[in-house]
């Protein structure tokens, strides 16, 4: 399931990691039908000159808008009067903006690192990211829009949206919208022999569980609409997007069967392992049953 976004987006974010607020922030100032250039955009989203156009870019990033509308999603959690989540407090949807961000592929980044180079590795350091990227674009014959400089920042930032701070300088250090999932740690520091490069890792064991109903809604998401069975492949994908090990996977998947057993089953038959959908799933009415 390696498909990704044929224009490769690894900048607009001005080096800022997506603070807790700036997703609601974009989406007030949008509705007030406020515009991202005027010069009074600094004072309507309260925010920095620079960081104006951070929380425009992780505002599509997350999926809640195209270049013309607001996504529904948006509105549904958004929403001040009726959104589920307004200021995005609850874990399942921290979850849910997490898989979001990686399914819309607006941000390069995020699919290929917690798809792909989590099947190579668990223990990394920036410099084995960042080959991984520029192989991963040689491969598909974008070396041309390979820049390493922008690559890297863009590293940076996506261990800032994850990884809790080591020597945080004040309370700001923890105010990254995605940090609370504790998906990505950075090891200790080893003796002074070794190559001395800051370590990080996939937080498999220490991670939050994630929501089955995101899960599910991820699926729904992720499948070919008119594919009634999704094969174990795409199944494992969604598993790592989640940072799930197969065995969390297939819990996941007979916990899923056993609740919604008039609309899905999962089989283990011979060795190939398959979830098949009885009947037609709304991913929004999924939400619905976690948020009620």
């Amino acid at each position: 399931m390696e498909t990704y976004n044929s224009k490769y987006t690894f900048s607009g974010h001005e080096s800022f990691p997506c603070k807790t607020l700036w997703l609601k922030k974009g989406y007030d100032f949008i509705k007030a039908g406020k515009d991202f250039n005027a010069a009074t955009a600094v004072v309507d989203l309260g925010v920095g000159k620079n960081m104006v156009s951070a929380v425009r870019y992780w505002y599509k990033a997350f999926g809640l808008s195209d270049e013309s509308e607001t996504a529904w999603i948006a509105d549904y959690i958004l929403d001040t009067q009726t959104g589920k989540d307004p200021y995005l407090e609850d874990l399942g949807t921290l979850w849910l903006m997490h898989f979001l961000l990686i399914h819309s592929e607006e941000a390069s980044l995020y699919r290929m690192f917690f798809v792909d180079f989590q099947k190579e590795r668990r223990l990394f350091d920036r410099e084995q990211l960042i080959s991984f990227v520029k192989r991963k674009m040689k491969s598909a014959g974008k070396e041309n829009l390979y820049n390493e400089n922008t690559v890297r920042k863009d590293v940076g930032v996506l261990l800032l949206n994850y990884c809790l701070p080591r020597n945080p300088q004040s309370n700001e250090d923890f105010s990254t919208l995605l940090m609370d999932l504790d998906l990505l740690r950075q090891s200790e520091k080893k003796d002074k022999s070794e190559d001395n490069k800051d370590k990080y890792f996939f937080n498999i064991e220490g991670k939050k569980q994630v929501t089955p109903e995101v899960f599910l809604f991820a699926l729904l998401l992720t499948k070919e609409d008119a594919d009634n069975s999704v094969s174990y492949d795409t199944l494992r994908d969604v598993g790592l997007i989640f940072c799930m090990t197969d065995l969390e996977v297939i819990d996941m998947l007979n916990l899923l069967s056993e609740t919604y057993s008039d609309s899905l089953s999962y089989s283990d038959v011979a060795g190939i392992r398959q979830l098949q959908f009885i009947k037609q799933m709304d991913a929004k009415q999924v939400l619905e049953k976690y948020y009620e």
